[in-house]
């Protein structure tokens, strides 16, 4: 018996269901992409902010509320707004004109249409802090009840519209069109009012109102 040998001492191995400490690393996996994304990131936000500041832009503003001033249909009407604030919910929200519809709130069926400086926008797609310095038109600054404008008259001759949701974006659509093509073709509708969707199909109506709109315009 004392001729064989030692036996190797019992050593305990951890079990499968026990996970390694991580302490043994100090820095979790996670914590470690977490310290990574943000490693990167600040170099480039550095550069980012330096390269603005050389080229003179205007500083940051926010994310708390900002004096904002609008020219609204000939108006002034100023807000305290938050830089994200779009020039749709600030129209609609802070000063009560409602005309711009919120539909798709995507920049794609032009429900939210108005004028900026005379060319048609969403307003959806327009943030309120980006449109100071601008002139804005929405559908109340063209007309109202009892001295329409020709292009609004136009729309309820031809009965262009039926839920009426779209209805003033394509007026002030067809504003901006107008102005650009007085005399306009059939064709030159179609395409000038592209970026406008109708779900109730009215379509014929509209162009109809477009080409009476623009005789009256004309006369």
């Amino acid at each position: 018996m004392d001729d064989l040998p030692d036996k190797p001492a019992k050593t305990d191995k951890p079990s499968k269901s026990q996970k390694p400490s991580s302490s043994s690393s100090g820095v979790s996996r996670r914590d470690f992409l977490k310290i990574s994304g943000v490693s990167a990131a600040v170099p480039l936000v550095t550069q980012v902010s330096a390269f603005a500041l050389a080229e003179g832009e205007v500083a940051a503003q926010g994310p708390g509320k900002v004096p904002v001033s609008l020219n609204v249909n000939g108006k002034k009407l100023n807000a305290s707004l938050e830089p994200r604030v779009t020039l749709l919910d600030a129209l609609r929200d802070q000063f009560e004109l409602t005309g711009a519809k919120r539909v798709c709130d995507r920049g794609t069926c032009g429900a939210c249409t108005v004028l900026l400086d005379g060319k048609a926008v969403y307003s959806c797609s327009v943030l309120a802090i980006d449109a100071q310095s601008h002139q804005i038109t929405t559908v109340e600054g063209l007309g109202e009840p009892g001295n329409l404008h020709p292009i609004q008259k136009a729309f309820v001759d031809n009965d262009a519209q039926q839920c009426g949701f779209c209805t003033p974006g394509f007026v002030m659509a067809t504003k901006a069109f107008l102005d650009q093509h007085p005399n306009p073709t059939p064709e030159q509708i179609k395409h000038g009012l592209g970026g406008n969707f109708c779900r109730c199909g009215t379509y014929a109506g509209m162009r109809l109102a477009v080409m009476q709109a623009a005789k009256t315009k004309g006369a």
